[in-house]
């Protein structure tokens, strides 16, 4: 009992910290789509250049956060022969990336259209750099259970990184999506400092034959971060490269880039939904009515990311105020990628199967698998529709890693999921979406949330008589009502 409350203690602080860090980012939408002009591009620069940073970090860190855990808790092993072996590996690796960047930085910046600019892509090569450094430490703190050393440093980076973009661009009235990258090295390169001293407590050993079994074990977990990141950002990255007008690219990515924030919210709800959810699924995966509460689970992620999904489209007059003005003609795009959201939610809830069989490599089957759709949707159909391509190719992609996770899963591993009851709740949530959109159009904005909400209300009413009887809510069936 002592051990599983200090794992939801550890899994609050942990999820807090990154929950509100993310909520924090989010309030700096409305700051750059207000001081960045649409016309100038910058925020599209910002979209295209972060997706980058995002894929490398999955390359250098190279699954070794993962592979610090497994081999850490090995009795045969020692944890800080472990962490420096790793961390040698990882340190390697980002200095050969760092020296082929800036030393190959011209020919670089002219492939991905950004000569005019090449201080960006230097910026962001160290910030990316830095981020790999620190991500070792960040696990090993984590295998230390130091969660308020952990969460203090993330929010460190966070208040820190808010402060200095609200100086810049309100105070000082800067509109350049150069300083962004700036504050971005100057918060990365402070907190890279607060690792220092624990450097040298480490016990530094490189096991070059630990090592080959760490990267053996690694190697799998780095296929499925690639194919996982790929789903996320794919899309920024092919979009300047894809669209025909390569003056108005970053114009229309930074509208796209902008409204996506909007449906980040959903994000934030699977992030939360999984930190609470993951350690119990392992902790019953020995339990004979684990299948049973594994697909309650799954249709109560379904009616929140649904309820909320009506939340986000039914106060799209108030969200709407997040982004600038000139952001919002893309906010079409807001519901779509939102349910290709949903879909990758459905896919992590589905994604249990092989991993509690110890068949991690479906997973990195499945997620190259919607890479390659969303690759071909965005490839295919940027050039004619936009942006529009994009939000599409997110729900193909993930909808195709979530249907294949699905069957084959129903084929190893299967588990009762109540298919009749989710798909009613998907008819229901399209019968309140439809009046929802048209009270958007028709209505001022007072009026149309005040219909919208009363609709999410009679939605959470069917919720309540449907699968919540107050009478049967502090034991909801066994764990949930069927």
């Amino acid at each position: 009992m002592a051990n599983l409350k200090s794992l939801a203690k550890d899994t609050a602080i942990y999820g807090f910290s990154s929950i509100v860090g993310r909520f924090l980012n989010y309030l700096l939408v409305p700051l750059y789509t207000h001081y960045m002009p649409k016309a100038s591009g910058d925020y599209g620069v910002s979209t295209n250049v972060y997706a980058y940073t995002a894929l490398i970090l999955v390359l250098l860190t190279f699954g070794m956060e993962t592979t610090l855990f497994r081999f850490a808790n090995d009795d045969k092993y020692k944890p800080d022969t472990v962490f420096s072996t790793a961390m040698g590996t990882v340190s390697m690796l980002t200095a050969i990336f760092l020296a082929l960047v800036l030393g190959f930085i011209d020919p670089i910046c002219v492939s991905l259209g950004y000569e005019a600019h090449p201080e960006y892509l230097q910026m962001m090569a160290i910030v990316v750099a830095l981020d790999a450094l620190q991500a070792l430490p960040f696990s090993y703190l984590r295998f230390l259970k130091r969660p308020i050393r952990f969460a203090s440093l993330k929010m460190l980076f966070i208040l820190l990184n808010i402060g200095l973009n609200v100086l810049y661009f309100v105070w000082l009235g800067k509109t350049s999506v150069f300083y962004v990258f700036f504050i971005n090295l100057a918060c990365t390169g402070f907190i890279t400092l607060f690792f220092i001293p624990g450097m040298f407590r480490i016990q530094w050993h490189f096991d070059g034959a630990l090592l080959k079994q760490m990267l053996g074990y690694s190697w799998p977990i780095l296929v499925l971060g690639i194919a996982g990141i790929l789903n996320q950002v794919a899309d920024k990255i092919i979009f300047p490269l894809a669209y025909p007008d390569e003056a108005e690219a970053n114009v229309q990515l930074g509208v796209y880039g902008s409204c996506v924030k909007i449906a980040m919210i959903m994000a934030m709800i699977t992030q939360a939904f999984r930190y609470a959810y993951e350690p119990i699924v392992f902790a019953k995966s020995k339990d004979g009515d684990k299948a049973e509460y594994y697909a309650s689970a799954m249709k109560y992620f379904l009616i929140f990311t649904l309820l909320a999904f009506l939340c986000v489209v039914g106060w799209m007059p108030i969200l709407q105020h997040v982004i600038g003005e000139e952001y919002r003609e893309g906010l079409g795009v807001v519901p779509i990628v939102m349910a290709a959201e949903i879909m990758m939610g459905v896919y992590f809830n589905l994604s249990f199967w092989y991993k509690l069989i110890d068949k991690t490599i479906y997973g990195a089957w499945f997620s190259l698998a919607g890479c390659l759709v969303l690759f071909a949707v965005n490839i295919i159909f940027i050039p004619k529709y936009g942006y529009w391509a994009c939000a599409w190719g997110g729900v193909a992609g993930y909808g195709t890693a979530m249907v294949l996770s699905y069957v084959i899963g129903q084929i190893k591993n299967p588990i009762p999921y109540p298919l009749k009851s989710i798909a009613l709740y998907f008819l229901l949530t399209a019968v309140c979406y439809v009046p929802m959109v048209y009270t958007n159009q028709l209505l001022p904005a007072w009026g149309s949330v005040l219909v919208n909400t009363l609709i999410i209300l009679l939605f959470v009413a069917y919720v309540i008589w449907r699968d919540l009887p107050l009478s049967g809510l502090p034991v909801v069936g066994r764990y949930f009502r069927k």
